[in-house]
């Protein structure tokens, strides 16, 4: 095998990496990563500078994370995943990629989590959904749907609603 099937994996600056962890190759990581014990990254994954990953969060490769973001312990992420900059998911969030599972059909497609949005704890987010920038998703919530920029998903099925006043 040649060197060029295996990329390794690039971290940058100041990353702390307790223990634990497994991180796959043709991964790359920015400044100031920090992590709790046992995470797994698996490969073709992107992340940005300042992004902490709480213990035991899985992420499944094929995935974009963007700067500033802070994902809770135990949250699971899929392939296919896009997070965006800023963002916050609270533990043990689940986001999903397969609406049949396990036959893959349709096609995997993970959730797009926009700039700035919020994912309470233990809430699931279906696949291939699209949570809008600014959004927040209740803790719990169960996520059917796209999430308008600057709404909030709530319940089970979620429904939308406008954020409280204060948190536009």
């Amino acid at each position: 095998m040649s060197q060029k099937n295996y990329p390794g994996t690039t971290i940058g600056d100041g990353a702390v990496l307790r223990s634990g962890g497994i991180i796959y190759c043709d991964v790359t990581i920015g400044d100031d990563f920090q992590c709790g014990h046992n995470i797994l990254i698996r490969e073709h994954t992107t992340i940005g500078n300042n992004v902490s990953v709480g213990t035991a969060t899985v992420i499944e490769g094929n995935c974009r994370i963007g700067d500033n973001v802070n994902i809770q312990s135990m949250v699971f992420v899929p392939t296919h995943t896009e997070i965006g900059d800023g963002v916050f998911i609270g533990p043990s969030a689940v986001l999903t990629n397969d609406r049949y599972p396990p036959t893959g059909k349709p096609a995997l497609k993970g959730p797009v989590v926009e700039d700035d949005a919020v994912i309470g704890a233990n809430a699931t987010i279906l696949p291939g959904i699209r949570i809008g920038k600014g959004a927040l998703v209740a803790a719990g919530a169960i996520v059917t749907r796209d999430v308008p920029g600057g709404k909030m998903a709530i319940g089970f099925p979620a429904i939308i609603r406008d954020l409280p006043e204060g948190m536009r």
